[in-house]
């Protein structure tokens, strides 16, 4: 009897020892990440067959429960990683939020500015001194553009740093994963039971993980974790462990991408796979905004920029030199050719094969100004087998395709399709070899590398901003008809000097015509009954505009017969300053976007999208912090360390421990009064 006394004792003091400590454990643990409560599982110890029935034998404790729940955790992971995700994002679209918008950094009041100087000269064109401020503004206006892309390229550089050091933590969890993981069988192979701490440890791991990267879990009969990223490629595999690593990208070197590396090579991942936390957080932004800005940026910059030089190469300079002659100065502005990438993947024969771009000089709109079709997306190259289809161009920013037997025929496809001109041409120096890819980035840095003509710049007399023609109404002339004063387009003829072209009315039209065919369009831009004219006379029609050898005007009034109109070279036109009246209409006509938008309105989206993005994530964000703040706190009502409860606990299990002491105390004095009857 005594004996059992004892036991029965023992383990009720041994029960409560246990939850002391447990509970002791989970107060010292309150502040510790991820940390999950404790509580003991207790079971009675197996009865022994008495006469009068089975005796109780005490109790035992089976085992230290962690309070945890996997689904819920899970859950918790997953808010975590879009809010890291989202927070990534944010950071860096608010760098080109405020850079963008910006009243005096930003690209609006260079612009404006430019464009005032091009007004004052068009006031005074034989100034000197205005001429000089036009191309001061000029030059400070691109000095912006290159320091907004600068921004933009040095932004570029720092998600490459973030990336390296995303890749490097992503690395060290794995690696310490694999290591809780080696421990975690030990532990349970030598005990039999649950070491519940180190799961703890490891899921704060996967935890924190979970911040940099997304990644999922499953869980094996030994109790390791395999975690895996993307699409189910393996990062840690009970204890082995798949190394990240952050190298240039084979289809453009400038840009660090993830890669699965192991002892003999390296597997290039897609970006779309990488999704969650800080690291998926960048490489979206970079995809989805970054590449966007600064394509957008250099769009603009390339359309104000071929546009100029467009209407400034039909003009005519200080010195009366025109296009054409020697010493004339076309290019008001330089610009950078397209940038084309070859892939680092492409055959050892590709290398003699030389892919370069230009951008498609500007066309006029309804033969008012010019425009560009420059879009702001990216563009890839592909070389398959001989045949009809070998060249396929992607933009990728939708993933519209043509094809072509070669760069000619492809080039010719474009221009065809519905989709029309992308603004710029393909060339090669031989023919694409199969297998063979080339990243074609039409406008990634036009605004870094825009610049003034530097001939202009150091004689400001070469600016073309006269008009290279005249008109002159006859002296004789007895009707009361005008001429406008007449404007060129790309490919004109100019009249030699002294010897003008003289249009004569009689009979209801116009001869003398020396170029052919003639275009006569109404006031509405539709060609009037029997233009073009390819010979002869040209009937007369008020207020139409007349076009001949690139020379356009319009002839108003009544003419009488034997009337005559004169166009001839602008000798002398110094205080012309017809042409850089059109300079400066630039900056409100449709000069982008297939003649759709202006310099100033692309900008003004570029802002617009800029501001509009942020506030999309912002509050995606704030909805998925209170997402996350939920999970949290039904994580913590589970696994959270209550110090109100464990307090109960410790009373409890003191008065357990008590009590059972109070039973071997009895016990002990029941031995004694046998031993005292013996």
């Amino acid at each position: 009897m005594g004996s059992g006394i004892f036991s029965i004792g023992v383990t009720a003091v041994q029960s409560a020892q246990i939850g002391l400590m447990t509970t002791e454990h989970n107060i010292s643990n309150v502040n510790t990440p991820g940390y999950s409560r404790q509580r003991i599982l207790q079971a009675t110890n197996i009865a022994v067959l008495s006469g009068s029935g089975y005796v109780g034998q005490g109790s035992h404790v089976t085992t230290v429960e962690r309070m945890y729940s996997s689904f819920i955790g899970a859950q918790v992971n997953r808010a975590q990683t879009n809010v890291s995700q989202l927070q990534s994002y944010s950071t860096e679209l608010g760098q080109i939020n405020n850079m963008l918008a910006d009243d005096s950094a930003g690209l609006s009041p260079a612009m404006q500015s430019f464009f005032k100087g091009i007004q004052q000269v068009a006031a005074d064109p034989t100034s000197l001194t205005a001429r000089q401020s036009m191309v001061s503004g000029a030059q400070a206006m691109t000095a912006r553009y290159q320091a907004l892309d600068q921004r933009l390229v040095q932004q570029y550089e720092g998600v490459n740093t973030q990336i390296q050091g995303n890749v490097a933590s992503i690395n060290s969890y794995a690696q310490q994963i694999s290591n809780l993981n080696e421990q975690i069988i030990t532990a349970e192979s030598s005990m039999g039971q649950p070491p519940n701490d180190l799961y703890d440890q490891r899921d704060q791991i996967v935890a924190d993980l979970n911040k940099v990267i997304n990644v999922s879990t499953s869980t094996n009969s030994d109790g390791t974790y395999n975690v895996y990223i993307g699409n189910g490629q393996q990062l840690v595999t009970r204890t082995q462990v798949t190394t990240l690593a952050a190298q240039a990208s084979s289809a453009d070197p400038a840009r660090l991408t993830v890669a699965l590396q192991n002892s003999v090579s390296s597997q290039e991942l897609p970006e779309s796979i990488i999704t969650g936390g800080a690291l998926g957080g960048l490489l979206q932004f970079r995809s989805e905004f970054l590449d966007k800005t600064s394509n957008e940026l250099g769009r603009i910059a390339a359309s104000m920029a071929l546009t100029f030089n467009a209407q400034h190469a039909l003009g005519q300079d200080l010195t009366g030199k025109i296009s054409g002659d020697t010493g004339f100065v076309s290019d008001f502005f330089t610009v950078p050719t397209p940038k084309v990438v070859s892939s680092t993947l492409n055959p050892a024969a590709a290398s003699a094969v030389t892919v370069s771009a230009s951008f498609i000089s500007p066309p006029p709109s309804n033969g008012t100004n010019f425009y560009t079709d420059l879009t702001n997306s990216d563009y890839r190259l592909t070389a398959g087998a001989a045949g009809p289809g070998a060249l396929t161009l992607t933009r990728l920013s939708d993933n519209v395709q043509w094809t072509g037997a070669d760069v000619t025929t492809l080039n010719a496809a474009v221009a065809a399709s519905t989709q029309g001109s992308q603004g710029f041409t393909i060339a090669a120096s031989a023919a694409l070899v199969s297998g063979s890819s080339y990243l074609i980035q039409p406008t990634r840095d036009a605004a870094l590398n825009i610049g003034v003509n530097s001939t202009i710049a150091s004689d400001v007399r070469q600016i073309a901003v006269a008009a290279p023609i005249r008109t002159v109404v006859g002296t004789t002339n007895t009707g009361n008809a005008t001429i406008s004063a007449g404007s060129v387009a790309t490919g004109y003829t100019t009249p030699a000097s002294g010897s003008p072209v003289t249009l004569t009315y009689s009979g209801g039209s116009l001869t003398g015509f020396a170029s052919y065919p003639v275009t006569v369009k109404d006031s509405q831009g539709n060609s009037l009954a029997g233009s073009p004219f390819a010979a002869g006379a040209v009937t007369f029609t008020n207020g139409a505009t007349i076009t001949s050898g690139g020379v356009s005007f319009s002839i108003s009034g009544t003419p009488k017969d034997g009337d005559s109109f004169q166009i001839a070279k602008n000798t002398n036109g110094v205080s012309d300053g017809r042409n850089v009246l059109l300079l400066g209409k630039l900056q409100t006509q449709s000069t982008m976007s297939g003649g759709k938008a202006s310099f100033q309105q692309a900008y003004a989206q570029l802002v617009s999208d800029a501001g509009n993005k942020g506030r999309e994530v912002q509050v995606t964000l704030d909805a998925q912090n209170s997402l996350l703040t939920q999970s949290q706190s039904a994580r913590d009502s589970l696994s959270g360390v209550n110090l109100d409860e464990e307090a109960a606990n410790l009373l409890r299990y003191q008065q357990a421990y008590q009590a059972a002491a109070k039973m071997l105390d009895i016990g002990s004095k029941l031995f004694d009064s046998i031993l005292a009857l013996g």
